[in-house]
């Protein structure tokens, strides 16, 4: 069964930092994409970030500067590494794994920026 696992959501104060993890189990991690996307309250999907096969990584605009995405294969985990948090980065963040499209997304997490 593929199973992907996100954790290390919370509440922080603008400017912190978190780091998101995403564990996945039940396919062949090192044959895939993994993606984070994020959903605002009451706002449609964002994708944020997505670390290729060979670790190649992409950003969206709202996020290259302050986000950083990695993997390790030995692991079969992903990390999202987020700093300069802003109000506006407040969503719940998925993890999803896919080449053409995303098949499969995590629960995900919830990150609160707030003072």
């Amino acid at each position: 069964e593929v199973q992907l696992v996100e954790s290390g959501g919370g509440l922080v104060q603008p400017g912190g930092s978190l780091r998101l993890s995403c564990s996945a189990s039940g396919f062949t991690f090192t044959t895939y994409t993994i993606h984070w996307v994020r959903q605002a309250p009451g706002k449609g999907l964002e994708w944020v970030s997505r670390v290729s096969t060979g670790s190649k990584t992409y950003y969206a605009d709202s996020v290259k500067g302050r986000f950083t995405i990695s993997r390790d294969n030995a692991k079969n985990s992903v990390w999202l590494q987020l700093n300069g948090l802003k109000t506006e980065d407040t969503a719940i963040y998925y993890c999803a794994k896919g080449n053409a499209y995303l098949d499969y997304w995590g629960k995900g997490t919830l990150v609160t920026i707030s003072s």
